[in-house]
């Protein structure tokens, strides 16, 4: 009898550890490592799918699994309400002076969002990024950051990733943030 409950103890144990593992959304993604050889000409997101795709001519290059703003659900409206925006934007500047790694800055807020956020008299906010890590980060911490809403708007991705993107994308490139 004790064998049967010992049996059944580790059985429960081990069918938690699954449904724990579950909840990360990187576990079992293998995506990170094709390698990028061609320039990437467009991006699109997918918030709820936690996806971002790039492609390069209408043909898709690589898609990765990213981290939203920590408020993930609705379309970022104003200064410090920590959701990502919607809509389409550019990639207009580029940058590894950053404390996120390196970066690829999204051209938000466009005229509409500046003038929706006016409305109510409030800032639209802006210094939307596609970036990796923390510089502060220790190394523990990646597994969560690339498994949590972590930002406060922005798109994140590893610093391997960060890095891959900062190669291959350029200043213009468009990016269509999807719900």
């Amino acid at each position: 009898m004790k064998k049967v409950i010992c049996l059944f103890i580790l059985f429960i144990s081990f069918v938690e550890m699954s449904l724990a593992q579950e909840k990360h959304r990187r576990d079992g993604y293998f995506e990170t490592f094709v390698e990028v050889k061609d320039s990437i000409d467009s991006i699109v997101v997918f918030k709820s799918a936690r996806e971002m795709i790039t492609y390069h001519e209408g043909v898709k290059v690589k898609k990765y699994i990213i981290s939203l703003g920590m408020e993930p659900v609705g379309k970022k409206e104003f200064e410090g309400d920590l959701k990502t925006p919607e809509g389409l934007y550019l990639i207009d500047k580029r940058s590894r002076n950053s404390i996120y790694h390196a970066n690829l800055n999204i051209s938000y807020p466009s005229e509409n969002d500046s003038i929706f956020a006016a409305k109510f008299n409030k800032s639209a906010g802006g210094d939307i990024k596609i970036h990796g890590f923390p510089n502060t980060h220790r190394k523990d911490q990646e597994r969560t950051f690339l498994n949590t809403d972590w930002t406060v708007g922005c798109i994140a991705v590893s610093d391997y990733e960060i890095d891959e993107l900062y190669k291959w994308v350029k200043v213009n490139c468009p990016i269509l943030i999807k719900p």
